[in-house]
């Protein structure tokens, strides 16, 4: 058994890691499409709609850096979600200046929502654009993201697009956690399969950038649709790619950012919340998922370290050095596409332990029936074996 441990699933790791990285660069290859930014005639009407709870530190920037888009014809729509903070006072002074900006005040969510899913289900109630633009208050724009992303949509004939922004990251909280989702859909989700197969599953997005079709989010049901489902984004794509639509990715690193928490402590919040709910509660599926990512990119760290005590005479030195460089390729590699710092490449034991520590965070607290987000408790999960 010591042998295995020691060679036999270095090995395996090995090839693990290699169809990761071949999957890794397949994806760059196919979101590095040319983007053209022509537009369609004539322009369609597009509906930015942000939900805002407790985000006044962040608001402000968001909402002027989408007033000043180069787009000819939309509207920017703002929900402030029964804040206890300043984010309304903000609104309503950014208002005065752009009158452009229409500005709505949530109602309470009923009992068998979540209350992101009732703030969207409002805001889209009140859209009248051909285009429904789903995006958080912590986003920050180019001036031709708009007018890029909506050109895209069209270019692919996507019913939903959605893609990857530049994730800002300032405390070391955030460094090690925040990175950690993008690098797994990067390496794990294989675009050019998914596209090609009707199975829900294997669709992804980003919240912090959808776009529909006003019909095709009609014919899923929207955001009412969701009731108390937390990870809005996934499920949302599964629906579209259920019902027989076309989901797809494009580059946005270039184009918004995105500061998802406010310190290391909001985001490991933050993340407990949501890393059960994204695998829909199936416990022996998560328990899986995440003892086998800690098992292939930190045991041979750690058989090294026993080589290096002493504790392990015979160690294939060559083959740990495979295994240990393509883990460092992986990590670098999607980092350098993620616009994330290439030096938190080099940190990815650490990035795994933080995650492993909030993904088992966030099965005790959705067991426990102990989930809440910015003030709110949310329901308890209903979870399954398989």
């Amino acid at each position: 058994m010591a042998d295995y441990f020691i060679h036999g699933a270095i090995t395996g790791f090995i090839f693990f890691q290699v169809v990761l990285l071949l999957n890794q660069l397949g994806n760059i290859i196919v979101l590095h499409t040319r983007r053209k930014g022509s537009l369609q005639k004539p322009t369609p009407h597009v509906s930015i709609l942000v939900p805002a709870r407790n985000e006044e530190k962040s608001i402000e920037a968001c909402i002027c850096s989408l007033l000043k888009q180069d787009y000819p014809s939309f509207e920017v729509i703002v929900l402030d979600d029964q804040s206890d903070d300043g984010t309304l006072s903000v609104l309503e002074r950014v208002v005065q200046a752009h009158p452009k900006l229409k500005v709505l005040r949530g109602s309470t969510p009923p009992a068998s929502m979540a209350g992101k899913n009732w703030a969207c289900t409002q805001l889209a109630d009140q859209a009248v654009g051909d285009l429904l633009f789903f995006t958080d208050a912590d986003t920050v724009f180019m001036p031709q993201a708009l007018r890029l992303i909506v050109s895209e949509l069209y270019r692919q004939e996507a019913d939903l697009l959605t893609g990857f922004p530049r994730q800002s990251v300032h405390s070391w909280g955030e460094r090690l956690l925040v990175p950690f989702f993008s690098w797994v859909m990067l390496c794990f989700v294989p675009l050019w399969l998914a596209y090609r197969l009707k199975i829900p599953l294997l669709a992804s997005a980003v919240g912090q950038m959808m776009i529909f079709r006003r019909e095709a989010y009609q014919k899923i049901g929207g955001h009412a649709s969701l009731g108390i489902e937390i990870v809005d984004d996934l499920a949302l794509t599964h629906k579209v790619k259920a019902s027989g639509l076309r989901w797809r990715m494009m580059r946005l690193t270039d184009l918004v950012s995105c500061r998802m928490y406010q310190g290391g402590r909001q985001a490991f919040e933050g993340f407990s919340k949501n890393l059960f709910a994204a695998f829909d509660y199936h416990l022996a599926v998560y328990l899986f998922v995440y003892l086998w990512l800690g098992f292939v990119f930190l045991e041979p760290l750690g058989v090294l370290a026993a080589w290096m005590l002493g504790y392990v005479p015979e160690v294939r030195l060559g083959e740990l050095a495979v295994c240990i460089g393509l883990s460092l390729f992986l990590w670098i590699i999607g980092y350098a596409e993620l616009k994330i710092p290439l030096y938190l490449g080099l940190l990815y034991p650490a990035t795994i332990v933080a995650n492993e520590a909030a993904a088992f965070q966030s099965l005790r607290l959705s067991l426990t029936g102990d989930l809440s987000w910015k003030g709110r408790q949310l329901a308890r999960p209903r979870w399954k074996w398989l």
